[in-house]
């Protein structure tokens, strides 16, 4: 049976598409290719698998946010990380450690997305 191996993308409606290509390269480092966009490789660095979850209508966990979906980026260092994007004007709304899943934060595109950012607990 054909079966979903990987998420392929995150696709995200913008005003200026230029414009929050050249934020997310800027400010959160992403290499934004001649296409305009960023291609986010699979390697062993990172979690073992990305995560696809729907979330009640009437969730407050993407707050402040308004829109309908949330990105979340895996990080290898949280701490150094913020520190790197936050010298670059990122505003961070707040950092929580949820124990075994690991260490999170998040901040907001100029679109008014809700980033958040994911430091996975390494396995011992």
């Amino acid at each position: 049976m054909a079966r979903i191996t990987a998420i392929g993308g995150i696709f995200i409606r913008s005003p200026d598409p230029k414009a929050l290509a050249a934020w997310y390269g800027d400010k959160l480092g992403l290499n934004i290719e001649d296409w305009g966009g960023a291609l986010l490789p699979v390697n062993s660095d990172g979690p073992p698998h990305g995560v696809w979850s729907p979330f009640e209508q009437s969730t407050k966990y993407f707050e402040p946010s308004s829109r309908e979906v949330m990105i979340n980026f895996a990080v290898d260092d949280l701490s150094a990380y913020l520190a790197q994007i936050e010298a670059k004007g990122v505003k961070v709304l707040g950092r929580e450690d949820h124990g075994p899943v690991g260490l999170f934060a998040w901040v907001m595109d100029p679109d008014g997305t809700k980033i958040e950012f994911w430091q996975p607990h390494r396995s011992k």
